[in-house]
């Protein structure tokens, strides 16, 4: 009987989760397992045969394969039996639609076989898989034909809770979600939590969607709700788009860009060798001395990251320093990057550079007993540390689109209590059926 309650209670969650769903004023991206359908028909019935991308697929016999090394596309055709002239004839009808050059190795390929008049089997079709959501027909019925087909995409909305006892990659897998959450959410967080240095226990929520093909995950799009507890402060992100090309898409409960002018880290580093200080001994000298950096410990090659945009104002060797980098953001902001093994490319004097892009990479060049990147910041030209900056905030939410976003926060809400029901419950019937 319990069980039969809880099953009950999933489904009027569902129900829930599906009109919350409904009421996002993006419909079409928002609601659980609609199919996207291609320009060619998949996977349907007409003519009582089964097509699946415009192919009769109950009149063939299908052999699957894959790109070996060394396969080229008229190696595989004549694995299949296809004759060099028809290879060559197939592969000018399809120049504009697709380069066979392009093939890649360990992608799959599907050929689709009809006996003839000998009684052999002759091939009909080629179908290659060339990514995650297209694939390429080649076509050897009386007229020869190339054409891109769209897989079936599924649009799901989903909701999951990690806590991170080894790290944010291998936890997120451990309890069933993607792991491209864990990419998207440390792009939407990259600005206010440094994720090179989570700590066991901290913890996130997420609201988000997912595009899925052939029960694979390929995408993370819209995050609607996300709360991330790092060091024991929350941190929150809302999706809203204001309609402007470019800009910012997730904010603060507050309706604060969650982008800012500043990365926390310039690097993946793997520890914090050295921190902010006026009076370290310096690990080669001996003699105690400021260090007014902080020293991030990663293998040599590294790529380091200009931290916000700016103008590079020298890039050089500096002595102890080795080879150096030093950048100009805003008028009261510049950034130093040291001991690096090299340069980036088009780093130069009087360069513009973006946020996150590579001006150089880890090295162990100057005064310094191994690889490592000496980071360095200043506001209005006195050293602060790296660490405590406080962040410049970007621009936020403009008054006029207030009311709005505040709506989107709770149909997040919504979203997020609707499926957190389900999932609770689905947890306790498969708990109840195990005993």
């Amino acid at each position: 009987m319990n069980v039969r309650i809880a099953i009950l209670a999933v489904t009027a969650a569902a129900t829930i989760m599906a009109g919350c769903a409904r009421s996002n004023t993006d419909n079409a991206s928002t609601q659980s397992h609609r199919a996207v359908r291609g320009s060619v028909k998949s996977a349907a019935v007409e003519d009582e045969h089964i097509y699946e991308h415009g192919i009769p697929v109950d009149m063939y016999s299908v052999e699957d394969g894959e790109v070996k090394e060394g396969d080229y596309f008229s190696v595989i055709m004549e694995s299949l039996g296809v004759p060099q002239n028809t290879v060559n004839d197939l592969i000018a009808a399809g120049r504009k639609v697709f380069d066979v050059k392009n093939i890649r190795v360990g992608n799959r390929y599907h050929a689709y076989f009809e006996p003839d008049t000998t009684g052999d089997d002759r091939l009909a079709y080629l179908v290659y898989d060339r990514d995650k959501r297209s694939v390429v027909v080649f076509s050897l019925q009386d007229t020869l034909q190339v054409y891109v087909d769209e897989k079936d995409m599924t649009t799901t909305l989903r909701y999951d809770e990690v806590t991170i006892n080894n790290s944010l990659w291998y936890d997120t897998q451990k309890e069933g979600c993607t792991p491209l959450l864990a990419i998207k959410l440390s792009d939407i967080f990259a600005w206010t939590i440094d994720f090179f240095a989570l700590q066991k226990g901290d913890s996130f929520k997420a609201v988000y969607e997912t595009e899925e093909c052939e029960d694979q995950v390929t995408e993370v799009g819209k995050v609607y709700y996300a709360s991330f507890i790092h060091a024991g402060k929350e941190y929150q992100a809302y999706y809203f788009d204001e309609g402007k090309a470019g800009a910012n898409k997730y904010w603060n409960e507050k309706g604060e860009g969650s982008r800012k002018a500043f990365l926390k880290a310039p690097l993946k580093y793997s520890r914090i060798s050295s921190g902010f200080s006026y009076a370290r001994r310096h690990p080669v000298t001996r003699r105690v001395q400021p260090h007014t950096g902080v020293d991030y410990a990663a293998p040599k090659g590294t790529p380091v990251v200009s931290i916000g945009d700016g103008v590079v104002q020298s890039a050089k060797y500096e002595g102890a320093g080795g080879n150096t980098v030093r950048i100009q953001h805003t008028k009261n902001y510049r950034t130093a990057y040291l001991h690096l093994s090299k340069f980036g490319k088009g780093i130069r004097p009087g360069a513009r550079v973006s946020q996150g892009q590579v001006i150089g990479y880890v090295g162990a060049t100057g005064r310094c007993t191994g690889p490592h990147l000496d980071f360095r910041i200043w506001e209005n030209n006195k050293p602060i540390n790296p660490l405590k900056m406080v962040t410049p905030p970007a621009d936020p939410i403009s008054k006029d689109n207030m009311p709005a976003f505040e709506k989107a926060k709770v149909r997040a809400f919504e979203m997020r209590d609707s499926l957190q029901v389900v999932k609770y419950y689905r947890q306790a019937v498969l708990e109840k059926l195990g005993e």
